[in-house]
């Protein structure tokens, strides 16, 4: 069984017992959050998709770590004009461990 859920401004599908690095969530480690905004469920052959949310679904999670990712370098010049700029960064994630897919 899978889902497609929605956090952070972004759409992942998880399948129970996947990791997944998402946008930071203000979660201790080890703490059990649920998502409700959850877009599509299959099973198999058979999907269930919401309108624009799958009424009554939701997907359990665990807090496994917080993190950065690895820098992003900018680097931005224009050329014969004696400009050049230099900027890193460094995204914030954290680590959720996928349990429970209630549909």
């Amino acid at each position: 069984m899978y889902a497609v859920i929605k956090t952070g401004g972004k759409q992942y599908r998880v399948a129970s017992g996947e990791k997944i690095k998402v946008e930071q969530i203000a979660a201790d480690v080890g703490q059990e959050i649920v998502i409700d905004q959850v877009l599509a469920v299959g099973n198999g052959a058979e999907i269930k998709v919401g309108t624009p949310l799958v009424s009554g679904a939701t997907v359990k999670a665990t807090v496994v770590a917080h993190g950065k990712h690895d820098k992003v370098h900018i680097f931005k010049m224009r050329r014969r004009k004696h400009y050049q700029k230099r900027q890193g960064h460094r995204q914030q994630f954290t680590e959720l461990q996928i349990g429970d897919i209630a549909a």
